[in-house]
């Protein structure tokens, strides 16, 4: 997917940790494009908050990647904790 926005990114981050942070947000876009499974999205999520721990610090990047994308990443999110793994989330 071409866009025309960047994540939002701590400087302070390793590579590594950036690396989650971004496929996180891709799995976010994938949820908004077409659909993505739990499980999936789950394992980009565990990785997200491995380096975001902190729900605030997660509402804040929410509300940035929002505001440069236009996508929700909390409404896929909080359709986790009734999901079974195969089951496909949607925006």
């Amino acid at each position: 997917m071409a866009q025309e926005y960047s994540y939002p990114l701590d400087l302070d981050w390793t590579t590594e940790e950036i690396v989650k942070v971004v496929e996180f947000f891709e799995a976010v876009e994938t949820g908004h494009a077409e659909g993505i499974t739990a499980g999936a999205l789950r394992r980009h999520y565990k990785n997200f908050k491995s380096v975001v721990p902190s729900k605030s610090g997660e509402k804040t990047l929410f509300r940035e990647f929002k505001a440069q994308s236009g996508l929700e990443a909390f409404t896929l999110t909080r359709q986790l904790k009734d999901a079974g793994d195969e089951d496909v989330i949607r925006a």
